[in-house]
């Protein structure tokens, strides 16, 4: 565990992408099997310890620290693993003692739930700070230290000199230890066989389109589709006998097929289909906020898969049946996407391509849509382009629509958590009603840390009331704040005073210079509302 702990601490305090990228290689080099596979497994976050729960760990430190200093320094630390690392009191005499992550994490699994809290107060009593850390977060998942599973998995293709793309495509046929794909990057033994597993394979990304990049691109090479607002999904089915097996995977790989049934068992085909996930309301595709009713589910009821159907729109194919798509170009691709959509129709459609003549059309009918609540913008994609993982130069690029603006004032202030306890972070805002303010939206960030010290001060040094850990800040026509909020989006609400809710608001600058009776009104933002045509439809296969 020591050396587990060594590194995940060296990789939190190392801000270098290629440096994180060297230390976890060194370690997939000098550690032995099972450790360093336990140990990509948990960077990569597909270590399943399910009897390892926060409830108990916080009962666990309950018993041995006083609870009102705990809940002081768990708002302070900001992190329930550290804090409790910090805080545990572990016996001296104890700490020569060294367990290997691969012996606790199979003696955690294979413990049952009563038993798991007795081992790994056992363990904490073994280990110092670092270890103790090392093995919460070992537990809880979370790490926060830089690393991500496709950063991960690229140190583990650098280590077995292989193409990163190479592991994607047997990833989801393995598990932890991982002992036979060490064994094929180390030239020991075969490449792991994924048989009959539907696996990921990296997504193609695109890159923010600049001002500048119009000049040197010709509007002729390109093809341009709406960028709908949903997750990016990858489904791929593989025919088995007179079923098909389907399963959706989401950008970064995560297989979320039990959280989307209803889509899962509605695709009949076999291949590899990329594309968005949406919420469909008849032949419309539904705003964003339709599709956050379905994320984050443990279980999945009938009444959401009824209320919020999920949808494939449909924009690439990589593989039809056994075939690799990939090298070919973009116009051949969408050749064999329309024909695979047109035979397969009901929940999977296709994303129509836009119709322009130059990026003077292009740009009219981006405006055009910039109100219609479920289009995030357009996304324009090179004709002659092979289906490239990672994000290539050159090739994708995406238009987002502007955010709207809005002069808000602030209204009420609350502490943050962690390194930002000490500072009022979390601002709620809102816009004149009458001669009243009504709150439209929440933000906490969009800020430097130099303005959220001003913005602090000013909370200290105007608090009118308070309600708990929320203070209410003096907003009169006269004297206040005015915080200019950018949003991507507006939609109607029922749970919000005001009717209205924002989209990703954040605070956009802080106007020093605004006297708050100038800030807008509810019925500006009641307008735009207004604008927002019917939602757009994607036609049928």
């Amino acid at each position: 565990m020591n050396r587990f702990a060594a590194l995940i601490e060296a990789l939190a305090f190392e801000p270098r992408r290629l440096a994180k990228l060297t230390l976890m290689e060194e370690h997939f080099r000098s550690v032995p099997d099972p450790d360093r596979g336990y140990c990509l497994a948990a960077l990569c976050g597909a270590l399943d310890l399910p009897a390892a729960k926060p409830a108990m760990l916080r009962q666990l430190i309950s018993e041995r620290t006083d609870p009102v200093l705990f809940a002081l320094s768990y708002d302070y630390v900001g992190d329930l693993s550290e804090t409790i690392a910090l805080l545990w009191p572990a016996p001296a005499d104890t700490l020569t003692r060294d367990s290997s992550i691969g012996t606790i994490v199979e003696t955690l699994q294979k413990a049952s739930r009563r038993e798991v809290a007795g081992l790994v107060a056992g363990l904490l009593d073994t280990l110092d700070e670092r270890g103790r850390w090392a093995l919460l977060k070992l537990m809880t998942g979370g790490f926060r230290i830089g690393v991500s599973a496709s950063l991960a998995k690229l140190a583990l293709a650098r280590f077995g000199r292989v193409e990163a793309a190479a592991i994607e495509e047997i990833w989801h046929g393995l598990e932890p230890p991982y002992a036979g794909l060490f064994a094929w990057l180390e030239g020991r033994g075969p490449r792991p066989d994924p048989g009959q597993a539907l696996t990921f394979r990296s997504p193609m990304l695109a890159h923010p389109v600049e001002d500048e990049d119009f000049d040197r691109l010709d509007p002729h090479e390109f093809s341009a589709e709406w960028k709908w607002d949903g997750i990016r999904v990858q489904a791929a089915g593989r025919l088995r006998g007179n079923a098909v097996e389907i399963r959706l995977f989401s950008r970064s790989g995560d297989d979320i097929t039990t959280a989307f049934p209803d889509l899962a068992g509605a695709l009949h085909f076999d291949g590899v289909i990329d594309g968005e996930l949406v919420v469909m309301e008849g032949e419309s595709v539904a705003p964003f906020s339709a599709v956050q009713q379905r994320l984050n589910r443990k279980s999945v009821s009938a009444r959401l898969t009824t209320e919020f159907p999920a949808h494939l729109i449909a924009y690439d194919c990589l593989f039809a049946g056994e075939e690799d798509l990939r090298s070919l170009s973009l116009a051949e691709r969408r050749e064999r996407l329309d024909a695979l959509v047109a035979a397969h129709g009901g929940r999977l459609r296709t994303s129509p391509p836009l119709d322009f003549d130059s990026w003077e059309d292009l740009a009219r009918q981006r405006a055009q849509s910039a109100e219609h609540p479920a289009i995030e913008g357009v996304m324009l994609k090179r004709l002659a382009s092979p289906y490239l993982a990672g994000r290539p130069k050159g090739h994708w690029y995406k238009w987002k629509r502007d955010p709207g603006l809005v002069d808000c004032v602030l209204m009420y202030a609350q502490r943050g958590h962690g390194k930002r306890s000490s500072y009022y972070s979390d601002f709620t805002f809102g816009v004149w009603d009458g001669d009243r303010l009504v709150p439209v939206g929440k933000a906490y960030f969009g800020f430097s840390d130099a303005e959220l010290i001003e913005l602090d001060r000013f909370v200290r040094q105007n608090t009118t009331n308070r309600f708990g850990p929320v203070r209410e800040v003096v907003h009169e026509a006269r004297t206040g704040l005015v915080l200019e909020i950018a949003f991507e989006g507006l939609q109607a609400s029922t749970r919000h005073k005001s009717g209205i809710a924002m989209r990703f608001p954040r605070i956009h600058r802080i106007r020093w210079d605004k006297p708050p009776a100038e800030a807008d009104r509810l019925t500006t933002l009641q307008a735009a509302l207004a604008r927002i045509p019917a939602q757009p439809a994607v036609p049928d296969a």
